[in-house]
């Protein structure tokens, strides 16, 4: 495999296992510089050395990789904003009460049906000077202001951390978050919220003037909402105002990549400008501007785009073909590739861990690498056929090389992938060229309506079609279960094919056969140990109680009728059926009384019915009953008491204080997450 023997691969690789080493293993700032500091040293020594000795030159390879890992576990730690003592980590000890905050927005997220959220850094806290990045949410009224990038805010309101997840295999959010820097969110009144007149002027704040100019350009000219919000992911980068239908749609007929930002609208940027500038000499000044103009073009581009980790990727990417573009040099994709991952992870180490980062580098290094392959199956006579056949291999390979990890992440694929790019792509160049050209107007409001109307109506056009195609229901997989090892070997099968059938051998056979063994012992091992697994699960479910009772892969639900006619639905559910590989066998009623692996369970709702009579091992309390836990004692003590998220709060403390006085450990869902008996 070719790819593997670039120098730049190797370092690479070493580099992001260093970045993940340091996200799980965490290691002082002063040992992981000095170990940098000592790796460098010994790199230099060993370079010295190799220059009349070839024998050191092995030992000065492995010297160049070692310090690729120290490098990403520095680069990693060096990022941590928690090393800072003005962290409001460390400034806030108290959680019960509100904070006196200032603050400045970074970002606008997609808000919630109840507050406005934001992306915000901490400058201070009750006046003492402060740090770090949290989520901002504004409790929504009517005529609520939106607020913009750059604004400085003085709040009141509390601060929560960021919590585990309180289900099981539930979407890790604060880990998720905490990836990014964010520890925490602040949750305040608008009546608490104070603006500054004067606002952060930073390079973001410009570009977020620019967006809002050319979007209320727009709109003053009865530009539809509704389209007028997929421009602006389109084109602008900005998907927090789009509908939840719509961004189903996209998602629903594999198109969601459409919605972001990335290489093809880069590229289009890149020779827009090129074609803009075909009037300057060919001359070695005139290349050199040329040049500088398309990087700073694309540059902007970006950043108006608001510099996400897709579009960063594509950014850098593309300036490297700029610079051999105009240079005349031939650019290695591959090395284009690496060189960019490595800048971007150098700056950026936790956009490793991004989704959307992940899965951009995965589909264009497929598209790079078995593209090829597959376009060499045919070759068509006619421009147009060779066009849509490009469509076709392009698409097939970005999906091949997506697909476990689109399974791992969301457990769904869209099956008619193949005929939204065919009947998309085209139609979207002509969208892009329309779009830029418009909202380049608008920025300098000039809003001409003939080609604004194009505009909406292609836009509507695109989601009618992407519409269409999304009702297909039966082509859409969803809820398919998959384990990190299962995708991990299955990439494993992918790569050895395809390095297979570029080059058949028996040799390389060899390995796609052991890989299929690989697949097979994964996919087995995780069907042996579902079968063997049996656990009671009480779920925290607001207002509601939840229960599971699982043998195998067969579960059993506890609850009352409002979840259980939509248990196979429920959102709190769904994910531990798929990550465990489970189906639900039979749905119950809640009644008093239940027994578990030898353990007997009471449960006491609102009614306050129980058999006294009955020594229970766990007692569950749901729905606030109104009963004196002293008084139960003393005539038996449970094991535990679980206590689900049905309950009033004030009922909750009154418990925890008596099972405290009795010492009889206490499980709140609310506050420790759901409650597991194994």
């Amino acid at each position: 495999m070719k790819v593997l023997q670039f120098p730049l691969v190797k370092i690479t690789i070493f580099f992001v296992a260093g970045i993940v080493f340091a996200q799980f293993y965490k290691i002082d700032f002063i040992i992981s510089i000095v170990a940098l500091i000592s790796s460098l040293f010994s790199l230099i020594i060993s370079y010295v050395y190799s220059l009349k000795n070839s024998f050191k030159k092995s030992y000065f390879g492995i010297l160049v990789l070692i310090t690729s890992i120290l490098l990403g576990n520095f680069t990693v730690i060096s990022k941590d904003e928690t090393r800072n003592p003005n962290h409001y980590l460390h400034k806030i000890t108290d959680y019960e009460k509100p904070h006196i905050s200032e603050i400045t927005i970074v970002e606008k997220l997609r808000s919630s049906k109840s507050n406005d959220r934001y992306v915000a850094t901490i400058c201070t806290i009750d006046k003492d000077v402060s740090s770090g990045k949290i989520i901002l949410n504004i409790k929504k009224s009517l005529n609520s202001p939106l607020f913009d990038i750059g604004n400085n805010l003085k709040i009141n309101g509390k601060f929560y951390k960021n919590r585990v997840p309180n289900n099981p295999n539930q979407f890790d959010y604060g880990n998720y978050l905490e990836v990014k820097q964010i520890y925490g969110q602040f949750y305040c009144e608008l009546d608490n919220v104070k603006i500054a007149t004067k606002s952060d002027e930073s390079l973001s704040y410009y570009a977020s003037k620019i967006r809002n100019k050319i979007i209320r350009n727009l709109r003053k000219n009865k530009f539809n909402e509704r389209e007028l919000n997929v421009v602006a992911a389109l084109i602008l980068g900005q998907q927090q105002d789009i509908s939840q239908d719509i961004m189903q749609d996209y998602q629903y007929a594999g198109a969601i990549h459409v919605l972001s930002v990335s290489g093809l609208h880069v590229g289009f940027i890149l020779l827009f400008v090129s074609l803009l500038l075909k009037p300057l000499p060919n001359s070695k000044k005139g290349l050199f501007l040329k040049m500088a103009l398309v990087i700073i073009s694309i540059w902007l581009f970006g950043i108006l785009a608001g510099l996400a980790p897709c579009v960063l990727r594509s950014v850098t990417m593309f300036t490297f073909v700029a610079v051999g573009m105009f240079l005349r040099r031939s650019i290695n994709i591959y090395h284009t590739l690496l060189v960019s991952i490595l800048l971007i992870l150098l700056f950026e180490p936790s956009f490793l861990f991004d989704i959307g980062f992940q899965l951009s580098y995965v589909a264009l290094f497929f598209i790079v690498w078995f593209q090829p392959v597959l376009s060499s199956i045919w070759s068509p006579k006619y421009k147009i056929t060779s066009y849509f056949w490009d469509i076709v291999t392009v698409s097939i390979a970005a999906q091949i090389g997506t697909f476990p990890m689109c399974i791992y992440y969301f457990h769904q694929f869209a099956g008619l992938f193949l005929v939204t790019n065919l009947v998309i792509l085209p139609f979207l160049t002509v969208i892009l060229a329309l779009g830029v050209l418009v909202l380049l107007l608008a920025a300098f409001n000039i809003v001409w309506l003939p080609m604004m109307k194009l505009l909406e109506w292609s836009i509507w056009l695109l989601n009618n079609i992407i519409s269409w195609v999304a009702s297909f229901d039966g082509f859409i997989l969803k809820e398919i279960p998959l384990s990190k090892y299962m995708m991990i070997s299955l990439y494993i099968l992918l790569i050895s094919f395809i390095v297979w059938l570029k080059k058949p051998s028996f040799k390389k056979l060899i390995f796609v056969l052991s890989a299929i063994v690989v697949v097979q012992f994964f996919f087995f091992q995780t069907l042996y140990s579902t079968h063997k697994k049996q656990e009671l699960i009480v779920f925290n479910k607001a207002k509601n109680t939840l229960i599971t009772a699982r043998s195998g892969n067969q579960v059993v639900v506890i609850s009352n009728d409002s979840i259980l006619t939509q248990s196979n639905q429920d959102i709190v559910l769904k994910p531990y059926l798929i990550a465990n590989f489970c189906k639900i066998n039979s749905k119950k009623q809640i009644s008093n009384l239940y027994y578990f692996k030898n353990k007997k369970i009471l449960i006491i709702d609102s009614t306050a019915v129980y058999l006294s009579n009955k020594r229970p091992d766990i007692l569950i309390l749901s729905h606030s009953p109104k009963v004196s836990l002293e008084r139960i004692f003393k005539s038996w003590k449970p094991e535990i008491v679980v206590v689900d998220a049905s309950n009033f709060k004030s009922y909750i403390k009154i418990w925890k204080q008596t099972c405290a006085k009795e010492k009889i450990p206490f499980h709140a869902t609310a506050e420790k997450g759901f409650y597991k008996l194994d």
